[in-house]
């Protein structure tokens, strides 16, 4: 009985690490993307990431996914739905919001995401609310709002509400409804081969949206950042994230979210020479403990869930 308990304690702790490695990424690509203002237009660099991501994945899921289009003639709409709420909408609105809200403002509506994935899993996926999922939202977004506004949350409201407020609300919105929706949508396609169509209907969502904006060519300066954007955040991320989502469900999985302000301030730290602060321990702490308070219960039968998922999809 002890070995089982540990071996489904393992496979929980080993899932939990798929998103974490998403947050890892992403905290990355907020260096990234610092380092491409100026240097790529955020259309360009939104088309090129997806296109060398579907280039790059073709030769090792094409073949497979093609010999599986049954699936997705039966699936293709749904595909493309969260190819647009994840991949399209959000990251394009966000590089829209950048330019008429602040930094501040849009690490708070980030913030928001677990707590609207949370009520959205709720409403639309049939997951339970637990008293520790709300209680961690809530905790979590205390701290990230204390971090963002740098200890004095008066700044929030100071600063007014722009255009990009409104934006970057939408853009949260969508990505909170794309891990929702990947979780009620359950389909019976293997994970790369959705990470690749949805990949695929994204970049040609994209296609109008990089021929109507500036359009920037590929240089040295700009193709390391193209890179990253492509490869990891492109690729692994997504991939991690959705396996957060199917093992771990949207609204636990998303908390993790709130890790990302305190990875990028130590990135900002150790890589870019940025001072750090008393509110950035103590914000980052109850980040934390949201987090831990909304991940901490995972049932044994959950973890018997995922073991058996797992070792389905192996055979």
């Amino acid at each position: 009985m002890s070995n089982q308990s540990n071996s489904s304690a393992s496979i929980v702790s080993a899932v939990g690490l798929a998103p974490l490695l998403t947050v890892l990424i992403w905290s990355g690509n907020t260096v990234v993307t610092k380092a491409s203002a100026g240097v790529i237009s955020p259309g360009s660099i939104s088309f090129y990431r997806w296109l060398l991501a579907f280039v790059v994945l073709l030769p090792f899921v094409g073949r497979a996914a093609w010999r599986n289009r049954a699936a997705l003639r039966e699936h293709w709409l749904r595909l493309t739905i969260l190819g647009a709420l994840g991949m399209v909408i959000y990251q394009s609105l966000a590089y829209e919001a950048a330019k008429t809200t602040s930094a501040v403002n849009m690490g708070v509506m980030v913030a928001l995401m677990p707590l609207m994935s949370t009520l959205l899993a709720g409403l639309l996926a049939g997951e339970r609310l637990t008293t520790a999922s709300i209680a961690g939202c809530a905790i979590s977004l205390i701290g990230l709002v204390y971090l963002t506004s740098q200890g004095d949350p008066m700044r929030l409201i100071n600063g007014g509400f722009h255009i990009g407020d409104g934006l970057m609300i939408i853009a949260v919105l969508s990505n909170a409804l794309y891990g929702v929706m990947l979780k009620r949508w359950a389909m019976p396609i293997p994970m790369w081969q959705q990470l690749f169509w949805q990949i695929g209907f994204s970049t040609m969502l994209l296609v109008p949206i990089f021929l109507v904006g500036d359009i920037s060519p590929v240089t040295a300066a700009n193709l390391p950042l193209i890179l990253y954007a492509a490869i990891p955040t492109s690729l692994i991320a997504p991939l991690c994230w959705m396996i957060g989502i199917q093992r771990l469900g949207a609204s636990r999985t998303s908390l993790l979210i709130n890790l990302l302000p305190i990875l990028v301030a130590a990135l900002a730290w150790a890589l870019l020479g940025e001072q750090l602060h008393s509110y950035h321990a103590i914000g980052g702490a109850l980040a934390l403990i949201g987090v831990g308070l909304g991940l901490r219960k995972a049932s044994a039968k959950t973890g018997q869930a995922d073991k058996a998922s797992w070792e389905a999809e192996e055979a």
